[in-house]
């Protein structure tokens, strides 16, 4: 018998794959796993990543969806909620409850609503507005604050690679 992760997953991949949404394609890494997916990001218009084909893979735990995946990018980008190793940070992504820090509320951090969708446009929008007040790669945030031309143009250099890399 299916668990329930399993369940969801499938239907959740079956549904992509019937409508899919602009602005990110996503599937299994290996047909006979539904707990680590590929996802290819597209850079969103009118910004600074636009034209960018960000890949990266979605690690879903067993006892999913009351957990959230882990999410990393497999190429580079440069972002201030990007870990330098690919790992995204944010808040959607957070085991659920209260965070220990008293940074953020329980109701902004993981619940079992939340699908690859959700998580994928999520992303998407962090592209689109980086949170520098919270950092997950300080150096980017840095940069993105007092040099914005620097900023600029290590992102450029990101999206170009991407393109070769697509």
């Amino acid at each position: 018998m299916a668990s329930q992760s399993t369940l969801i997953l499938r239907k959740q991949l079956n549904d992509l794959k019937k409508n899919p949404v602009d602005g990110f394609s996503a599937g299994l890494v290996d047909e006979n796993n539904l707990y680590k997916w590929e996802v290819m990001i597209v850079g969103p218009p009118d910004t600074l990543y636009e034209g960018g084909m960000f890949r990266a893979v979605l690690d879903f735990p067993d006892d999913f969806p009351q957990k959230p995946p882990r999410m990393r990018f497999t190429g580079d980008i440069w972002h201030p909620n990007i870990h330098l190793t690919g790992e995204v940070c944010i808040s959607i992504l957070h085991q659920p409850g209260e965070d220990t820090f008293g940074y953020e509320k329980a109701s902004e951090r993981w619940t079992p609503v939340h699908t690859v969708e959700t998580i994928l446009l999520s992303v998407i929008s962090l592209l689109s507005d980086p949170n520098d007040d919270s950092p997950a790669n300080v150096d980017a945030a840095k940069q993105f604050r007092h040099d914005y031309q620097a900023f600029k143009k290590r992102v450029s250099l990101c999206v170009k690679k991407s393109q070769e890399m697509a």
